[in-house]
């Protein structure tokens, strides 16, 4: 495993604890969906696993790296992506690869101005000249062209427009080496569905359902009818029909994992490893 926690826990001075013995591991070469309720710590794991916090109790391992030490050898594989980035206003882009790009030994400048350019943008643009999206554009052009080894991204995809995000995906998938872990943190479940290929979803203080996306497909069926089935493990209602999630047979045709749809059955307690991977459909019996 690449990234592993064991027994993690974490509080804020004065705040209930937020994690409460949480268990986690990331295969490496992963590309996982951080998934979670508003406040339950998204965010803040990110920052555990970069070392910018340290847990209360606990483990966590990024490679053979304990984060909090904060070793000049971890932190120039490590890049997290964050909303607050730190910049002068003044400074042009170009400046910014230049600056910033010196502390990532592996950085590839061409591919930066590559990226740069499928974003449409100069390499001569003052940064405070760009809108809050275009700069999201530069922090993940740079992020990308580090060649870190951990990419750790909080809701990479806010302040982008529709088209943006398209190219967002198109350009990570294209960007990304077989030996780079990717953990996106998001509430935006569509921006990341055809990104991902684990699903990792937080509630409660722990990792509520980690699962790879093929194997979710192979135990589970995602369809939408005008009558929801009886031996449905999850239903929403969606216009004038249901959508909903049962155990797949053996003769069935696999679906894509709905992301939303599973979200919310497992948030709402509907769903967990137990009842996915140990509860199969008879006819797969």
């Amino acid at each position: 495993m690449s990234i592993s926690i064991e027994d993690l826990n974490f509080s804020y001075p004065k705040f209930d604890p937020l994690f409460k013995r949480l268990h986690w591991s990331v295969p490496q070469g992963s590309v996982v969906g951080l998934l979670g309720k508003n406040g339950s710590g998204k965010s803040t794991l990110l920052h555990l696993l970069t070392g910018l916090l340290f847990p209360k109790n606990g483990s966590i391992k990024v490679d053979s790296w304990c984060p909090k030490d904060r070793k000049p050898v971890f932190l120039e594989d490590v890049f997290l992506l964050t909303d607050d980035m730190a910049y002068s206003g003044s400074m042009r882009i170009a400046t910014y690869e230049k600056v910033m790009g010196a502390f990532y030994p592996k950085f590839n400048s061409s591919r930066f101005y590559q990226i740069l350019g499928d974003f449409d943008l100069k390499r001569k643009t003052k940064m405070n000249k760009l809108s809050l999206g275009e700069r999201k554009k530069v922090f993940l052009s740079f992020a990308l062209s580090t060649n870190c080894r951990f990419l750790f991204f909080d809701e990479p995809t806010n302040g982008l427009d529709i088209p943006s995000k398209s190219a967002f995906r198109k350009i990570v998938t294209g960007n990304l080496h077989e030996d780079q872990t990717l953990v996106i943190s998001t509430h935006l479940v569509a921006d990341v569905e055809k990104l991902i290929d684990r699903v990792a979803i937080l509630n409660n203080g722990g990792i509520q359902l980690d699962a790879d996306l093929l194997d979710l497909s192979d135990h589970l069926q995602f369809s939408l009818a005008i009558n929801a089935p009886q031996d449905a493990l999850y239903v929403e209602k969606s216009g004038t029909g249901y959508r909903f999630i049962r155990a797949r047979a053996s003769n069935e045709v696999q679906t894509q994992v709905h992301l939303e749809l599973l979200f919310n059955a497992v948030i709402g307690n509907n769903l967990d490893e137990s009842s996915i991977f140990q509860t199969k459909n008879p006819e797969m019996l």
